[in-house]
């Protein structure tokens, strides 16, 4: 079963998307379960988990209304803030959705580079295992050092990277990123998901020989039994399309045996998720 562990949805607003910019112009448009849909029949892709683009109560619900209405969008990772005083609450009552797996954090998008160890976000932090969420960890490699602090916090929280932790793929920085990717690799309890590499590179120049050294990495770092296949869907689009992604990702793993293809490709995704 082949599992897209990350993708988004979203009816385009200027000022809400305003993170959408010139150069991503492509994308400035709906995109909804009905155009994913299509794709994933085109791709032999047999769910998916949605992830939230928008930190709003309104993001999570609307992701869950949808989640609802389709049955291929098998989990959702929303948003809440876990810095208010309220949030045990907040997470019981959101722990009542099936389908709400777990949340994530536009952390990347942080001024403070120790977001993630700040007093009252840890605290909610570590709320989440009393309700079974996962957490995902989108972040820039400068955030990295943060987050290696971050993660030995919370020994037994279902952690994964987002985007294998966005590289500067396009301007070939990849030491400090490795040492500190291997670093956080140690904790079995973080994965990673093989997603929005392409965005990182060159959008309109880049070769899978430039973005192999990125996935050796963390196939090294993590295993085949911690990383999961994603799209990124439809931030892909501004450079490159569905078959591109997921080829990228199909080609490099096909040396392995099948059964870690189908690890990386869909069941690490859904243990993960508990899909």
């Amino acid at each position: 079963m082949i599992i897209d562990s990350h993708q988004h949805f979203w009816h385009y607003e200027p000022v809400k998307h305003a993170w959408i910019d010139d150069d991503m112009a492509t994308i400035r448009k709906d995109f909804m379960p009905s155009d994913l849909e299509v794709v994933y029949k085109e791709h032999g892709v047999d769910g998916c988990v949605a992830v939230q683009a928008d930190q709003t109560l309104s993001e999570t619900d609307f992701l869950l209304k949808l989640a609802s209405e389709h049955d291929f969008i098998k989990g959702v990772v929303g948003w809440v803030d876990l810095r208010n005083s309220d949030i045990e609450t907040t997470l019981e009552t959101y722990s009542q959705h099936k389908k709400l797996k777990g949340f994530r954090h536009v952390v990347q998008g942080e001024s403070d580079h120790n977001f993630l160890l700040r007093p009252q976000f840890l605290i909610g932090m570590s709320l989440l295992k009393k309700f079974n969420f996962t957490y995902d960890i989108l972040i820039f490699p400068h955030q990295l050092g943060a987050t290696l602090e971050f993660v030995k916090q919370f020994p037994n929280q279902k952690f994964v990277i987002d985007h294998v932790a966005k590289p500067y793929i396009k301007d070939g920085f990849y030491d400090g990123w490795a040492t500190l990717m291997m670093e956080v690799a140690r904790y079995e309890n973080v994965t990673c998901k093989l997603s929005g590499m392409i965005t990182e590179a060159d959008y309109k120049l880049w070769t899978p020989e430039q973005i192999k050294p990125y996935m050796a990495l963390v196939l090294e770092a993590f295993g085949a039994e911690r990383l999961m296949f994603g799209s990124d869907w439809p931030v892909c689009l501004v450079a490159g399309n569905y078959s591109k992604v997921k080829k990228l990702v199909t080609d490099f793993v096909s040396t392995l045996s099948s059964n870690e293809q189908a690890q990386i490709m869909g069941t690490n995704a859904i243990n993960f998720y508990n899909l």
